[in-house]
């Protein structure tokens, strides 16, 4: 963040200050007490079950010099009626203070965004100084509390923007509009919230509509829905993907016994052999989208494939773990639907070992389609697992779709229970559900 006093903060947001207005903020803002540092901005949200001005001396002995809030605190303190709309101000400004030598980008889609923002951060911090969202951290709280990470010497920005209604996304273009918007997919994600995927991808289209002007559109050229978009924009387009007419295509891949994707991105101009890291065939695409946008930030494509080599992903992203008794573990428990589900099924059917188990667990907000579409990704996985464990009453469907390959189990206790009673050297274990069935602590428990 650039420096501000805790008195230029209240003019820009307009609030008033209490205590010392000569203070000066020089570090990140936070929404979490035990995330300050020193000289940084804690902002304080009074919630349902709990009041962040409550944290504010904790904050303090962290490190942190002022609170955004509304109402005062032992602290230097910007009081203001609504904290939510204040911290966006004061994002707003202090990109706007950025802007002359800052290239910002803003990525969205379905599925993907945060695995592709992570490598699309490393092909620009090849570059130059490199702000980008922290884990999934995209909503109208993260976006504004990622812009306020960057300072003079950052060059680019990256924003992954996520959306439950439609309007989401525009709001937060409203922030700041992006000089490179990246659309990767429309899928079935928050279905149960949008109704359809037209308007899922209305609502993806909102990131190239809310393009600064002469901003480049980067899309998806395997997806219908999201090369539509081209229309959207009268700026420059690059497209991604396997399709013959990429401008940055993906060619000749192949997964090694770990199953880690290699593969050729290819330009008009220029090729390059890219292997990346990670596991499953479904990262080459990402790293297409990341490579694309990238191109439209100057960095050239075999730059960006030697920056994709280094590559690492947020937790909890087909992150591979050895386990004690020879087993290996993919921790894919952040979040699922439909499409993701998939790609992580065979990301572990072309890995080589022994059994292949999927413990798989709800998907949520899939609205009217959950049951249809848990029973398909059952019947998906049993052609590409040799047991499917279901974990919950909701994630019945899978093992019904799954027939004699499944396990029903009923919860976090007996999925671990049940696993290490069975694991054995060799064993490839996938662990995937949505965020709010908690797979996560049978992966920890695993671990």
């Amino acid at each position: 963040m650039i420096p501000l006093t805790v008195d230029e903060i209240a003019e820009v947001v307009g609030g008033t200050a209490r205590g010392d207005g000569s203070v000066t903020v020089t570090g990140a803002a936070v929404i979490d007490s035990r995330r300050a540092e020193p000289g940084s901005l804690f902002v304080a949200f009074a919630g349902e079950h709990a009041d962040g001005h409550a944290y504010a001396e904790q904050a303090g002995r962290a490190g942190a010099v002022a609170v955004l809030g509304s109402r005062p605190t032992p602290l230097p303190t910007v009081v203001v009626e609504d904290t939510r709309a204040a911290l966006q101000a004061l994002a707003a400004h202090v990109v706007g203070r950025l802007r002359a030598g800052l290239t910002v980008v803003g990525l969205t889609g379905s599925q993907g965004k945060t695995g592709t923002k992570d490598l699309l951060a490393a092909v620009l911090s090849s570059t130059g100084p490199t702000v980008a969202t922290a884990g999934s951290f995209n909503n109208e709280l993260g976006v504004p509390l990622t812009m306020l990470r960057a300072d003079a010497a950052t060059r680019f920005l990256v924003l992954e923007m996520g959306a439950r209604h439609v309007g989401d996304i525009t709001a937060l273009t409203r922030l700041v509009a992006p000089d490179i918007a990246v659309v990767l997919n429309v899928g079935m994600a928050h279905l149960g919230e949008f109704g359809s995927r037209a308007a899922i991808a209305r609502t993806k289209g909102e990131l190239v509509r809310g393009l600064a002007p002469g901003g480049t559109a980067v899309l998806n050229a395997d997806d219908p829905r999201v090369v539509a978009m081209r229309s959207l924009t009268g700026g420059p387009v690059l497209t991604f993907g396997r399709a013959a007419h990429a401008d940055v295509r993906v060619l000749d891949p192949a997964l090694d016994g770990r199953g880690r994707p290699s593969f050729t991105l290819r330009t008009a101009d220029a090729s390059a052999r890219c292997a990346l890291p990670l596991v499953g065939g479904h990262q080459a695409l990402n790293a297409s989208a990341a490579a694309a946008a990238g191109l439209a930030a100057g960095v050239p494509v075999d730059a960006a494939a030697a920056a994709l080599a280094t590559a690492s992903l947020s937790p909890w992203r087909m992150e591979p773990r050895d386990l004690t008794c020879g087993a290996t573990l993919l921790n894919d428990s952040y979040n699922a639907n439909p499409d993701s589900v998939r790609a992580a099924l065979d990301a572990l059917a072309a890995i080589e070992g022994g059994r292949r188990i999927a413990v798989l667990g709800e998907m949520l907000e899939l609205g009217d389609a959950a049951e249809a579409e848990h029973r398909a990704v059952g019947e998906y996985a049993a052609a590409r697992a040799d047991v499917v464990a279901a974990v919950g009453r909701a994630a019945r469907p899978i093992a019904e779709g799954a027939g004699e390959r499944a396990v029903v189990l009923a919860g976090h206790d007996a999925a671990v229970g049940w696993l290490r009673g069975r694991l054995a050297a060799g064993d490839v274990v996938l662990v995937k559900a949505s965020r709010g069935a908690r797979l996560d602590l049978v992966a920890s428990a695993l671990r």
